[in-house]
């Protein structure tokens, strides 16, 4: 099934709309130039539309834009050389640069109503884009979701419109060493059941009965909180994209890890700040002197070879202990459209076969996490390495439980981790207690977004 597919008028109508929304948020920034150029092109663009673009033999040129190393760089040109030799009467140019550039570049472009017509998205940013009427309304042309999470699917969901979709999937894991579970005497845990107090229990048992700690924790950051909040009927992020869980429920989670840190389950707040910065590959359980520590699947393979041992993937402990489940598919990034494209369907067709097509899926493999089409993600599979399969195996037992997809933040949510780590330092070393560190973080997180 397809979604929404409309006919060519409807689409051309749709289109020219859409140019005319960018027009006017460009006109609030003052770019009247561009107005001008906009509204040729909203004529071009109908006229293009009209005239069969590409299905009508016509041609159409689109720029991609994306981030990333220079082995994305090349994973995306052989993609772009397929794709062109597939559809010959589309050529895609490439546009990158890496993360640090990327959106200052992408906002120097949309501000002069240069928006590249595909575009790589992160969940942080896409509100502020759609918001601003810079992306297209995806579920307006005729991209194959059926094959993905409908979960999935809704996290690129604004305002009735769909403006992001995930082009991967990852989920936010307690990663366990099952051989220092046996060296302590201490039965692995059914992650279908477990409960934080079992967590709490279980992190203390495995440190006093070796020489290592339990587990790695050290307060928490954004997708815990989001998992902890969900369990309980409440959410990081709302509808409106304001602040969704209450302080009371925040500073319980900092009393926990402050309790599992007295009782010496995890180490002091020195030790672990400074285990922190040395990355993941440096952490309690790649150097295996913990049994428990919080990731996302997709780090999976880095983690274990670093340890040197087979890690096991858990769910979080409380999935079955409150209101509901509060894992979630994240993901790991998303592809937008351009509201102002010249060549709407050919850059639909392109997102399309990039999210759909089974070659595209063995160029990319895992660079954009486990492809979310799970048609895709099962012929990859073969290709995959062990702990990549052994991740996607997970992602898909544990898709059953999940209920639904978090909201997208709200604009300004890139500034609210480095908020939430500076409140949860002062936290573990006692400078503040829980609640009146809670009720600080909202009030400022609510101040930087709303």
């Amino acid at each position: 099934m397809r979604l929404n597919k409309t006919n060519r008028r409807g689409t051309v109508l749709k289109a020219a709309a859409l140019v005319m929304a960018g027009s006017l948020a460009l006109s609030a920034c003052g770019q009247a130039e561009n107005l001008e150029e906009d509204a040729e092109g909203g004529a071009a663009e109908e006229s293009s539309a009209a005239g069969g673009e590409n299905a009508a033999g016509g041609e159409a040129e689109i720029r991609f834009s994306w981030w990333g190393s220079d082995s994305r760089h090349q994973l995306n040109q052989d993609l772009i050389d397929a794709f062109m030799e597939e559809y010959p009467d589309i050529t895609v140019v490439p546009d990158y640069t890496d993360w640090g550039g990327y959106w200052d570049k992408l906002a120097t472009q949309t501000a002069g109503g240069d928006t590249p017509d595909v575009l790589m998205q992160e969940e942080r940013y896409l509100r502020e884009y759609a918001d601003r009427g810079v992306l297209a309304d995806l579920s307006e042309y005729d991209i194959d979701t059926s094959a993905m999470d409908e979960a999935l699917v809704s996290s690129g969901e604004l305002d009735g419109g769909l403006y992001g979709l995930a082009t991967g999937v990852n989920v936010r894991v307690m990663m366990a060493d099952p051989q220092i579970f046996e060296e302590a005497g201490v039965e692995m845990p059914d992650d279908t059941t477990w409960t934080w107090d079992d967590y709490h229990e279980l992190m203390v048992q495995i440190a006093e009965n070796t020489e290592g700690y339990g587990a790695q924790d050290y307060g928490f950051i954004e997708p815990d909180l989001a998992i902890w909040a969900r369990q309980h009927g409440q959410a990081l992020w709302d509808e409106n994209g304001e602040i969704g869980v209450d302080a009371e429920l925040v500073a319980e989670l900092w009393e926990r890890s402050l309790k599992i840190i007295e009782d010496g389950g995890a180490p002091p707040a020195s030790e672990a700040l400074e285990i922190d910065a040395g990355g993941p590959e440096q952490s309690l359980i790649a150097t295996n002197r913990a049994a428990v520590a919080r990731f996302w699947t997709n780090q999976l393979e880095a983690i274990s070879s670093a340890s040197g041992r087979d890690l096991e993937m858990l769910r979080y402990p409380g999935e079955t202990e409150f209101e509901r489940t509060g894992l979630f598919l994240k993901p790991a990034m998303a592809i937008s459209m351009s509201a102002e494209s010249e060549f709407p369907e050919a850059s639909a067709t392109f997102i399309d076969w990039m999210l759909n097509s089974e070659e595209a899926g063995k160029i990319l493999l895992s660079d954009r996490g486990l492809p979310a089409n799970e048609d895709v993600r099962a012929a990859i599979l073969p290709e995959l390495g062990e702990a990549e399969q052994y991740a996607a195996e997970f992602i898909e037992d544990v898709s059953a439980d999940i209920e639904d997809a978090p909201a997208p933040p709200p604009v300004g949510a890139g500034e609210v981790a480095a908020i939430l780590a500076r409140y949860n330092e002062q936290v573990l070393f006692g400078q503040m207690e829980p609640l009146a560190a809670a009720e600080a973080f909202i009030e400022e997180a609510t101040s930087v977004t709303g």
